[in-house]
């Protein structure tokens, strides 16, 4: 297996480009299940997990190209052949579920396997289940499948009542309601900007939808959607992790296609600790503003709080604050894997449940460490550009889950980092 080399090294300088949502795109893709007209996605991120879902398409009949190096998805779903997305493809990525609310809603029926994906907690699909049977669809789970039928005529609108805001339950239900007979009315639904990126897609393929950012969403079912283009939302989880490059290093850094409105309470932590952000023409402009940077207290929120996406590189930040830290993990179990790795590089971190208390170090030290998954991987990543000496980060594979051209973005503002291919 691969892994990355750091050495942790001097301030970084110069400009990041940010790729395109992987969370919107995955949820963009499916989308073209509800149409027998093109979809194309322009500013798509090229990640291993793109891949995974174009395979999942394609394996039910839909077509799928990628054009210019990744950049732009052209699907059409017009000769769908099979209704079956099998466990080989699904156990790779939970995002697979989302095929599931588009399949039944355009023909009736649907068999997804349960999916698979990070193991950062149980992560239930029952929210996306329940939202489809308030629609009226049929359900049976079993041999680790479900399979779902809708009624005679098809879905039909419906209320449902989210017990929590879920992005991926809120995203299947949107999809799902779109060519329901009816209204569908979303209760606490989630608020992500992913969320309204699916929307402002689905109203361009002719869908009827009102309340996207807000906790109450209104679909009006429609008789057939059509194709549109659609540009990807710019990545959110990118930005953060990029955006604290600087902090943890020094210097000044530009986050090309990064804007506040995406990260507003990460940006609100980030100049807490002493982190300066600006928003300039092209993005986000971010530097430490002076000194050593201050332990702030972080809590995982649904959007619009803090990410838990962000949770574990913040927390690489923390390790050298001045003072002392809580992070309270509050959307995921087990999402606190990093902790030990961080130790093992110097960091003072004591996990009680879910909640993390960090007393920063003046110094982190290079270690021989092993990401759990995609957002811990990164966080290492970060850590070892602060830390004395060289840091080797394995099982960097997770990363490949995530961000694309790591190395390439990061040593193009001076880090000193490479990929160093496995045996």
């Amino acid at each position: 297996m691969d892994s990355i080399l750091v050495r942790g090294g001097g301030p970084l300088n110069g400009q990041i480009p940010i790729a395109g949502a992987k969370n919107a795109c995955l949820t963009l893709m499916p989308a073209t299940l509800l149409s027998e007209e093109p979809l194309t996605l322009t500013n798509a991120p090229r990640l291993s997990d793109i891949k995974t879902m174009t395979q999942l398409l394609q394996s039910l009949g839909a077509e799928v190209t990628s054009l210019q190096e990744g950049k732009v998805l052209a699907m059409s779903s017009h000769g769908l052949n099979n209704p079956t997305a099998h466990y080989d493809i699904v156990r790779k990525m939970r995002a697979s579920i989302l095929v599931l609310g588009p399949m039944l809603a355009r023909d009736g029926h649907a068999i997804v396997s349960l999916p698979g994906g990070c193991a950062i907690g149980a992560r239930p699909v029952d929210l996306h289940l329940k939202a489809l049977e308030a629609m009226g669809a049929e359900l049976d789970l079993r041999d680790g499948y479900v399979h779902a039928k809708a009624p005679l005529g098809g879905l039909r609108g419906g209320t449902v009542d989210f017990e929590f805001a879920s992005v991926g339950a809120t995203e299947n239900a949107v999809m799902a309601a779109t060519l329901a007979k009816g209204t569908t009315v979303l209760n606490n639904a989630a608020r992500e900007p992913e969320i309204v990126d699916l929307v402002e897609c689905l109203r361009a393929m002719g869908a009827q939808i009102e309340g996207e950012g807000s906790s109450t969403i209104t679909i009006q079912g429609v008789d057939r959607l059509g194709g549109a283009t659609h540009r990807v939302v710019t990545d959110r989880i990118e930005l953060g992790t990029y955006m604290l490059a600087p902090a943890i290093c020094g210097g000044e850094v530009e986050l090309l296609g990064g804007k506040i409105d995406l990260i507003g309470a990460f940006c609100e932590k980030l100049d807490a600790a002493g982190i300066s952000v600006t928003e300039t023409d092209k993005g986000l402009k971010v530097a430490r503003k002076n000194g050593r940077i201050r332990a702030v207290d972080v809590t995982t929120e649904p959007f619009p709080g803090f990410p838990t996406d962000l949770q574990a590189q913040m927390m690489a930040l923390l390790c050298t604050a001045e003072g002392t830290s809580v992070l309270e993990e509050k959307i995921f179990e087990n999402r606190f894997m990093h902790a030990p790795e961080l130790m093992r590089m110097g960091a003072q971190i004591d996990v009680q449940g879910g909640t993390a208390t960090v007393t920063g170090v003046d110094q982190l030290r290079g270690a021989p460490v092993m990401a759990t998954d995609l957002r811990a991987s990164v966080s290492l990543i970060l850590a070892g550009l602060a830390a004395q000496g060289e840091t080797r980060v394995a099982r960097v594979y997770h990363l490949d889950r995530g961000y694309e051209q790591v190395v390439r973005k990061l040593s193009g503002v001076g880090a000193d980092i490479e990929r160093v291919q496995g045996e």
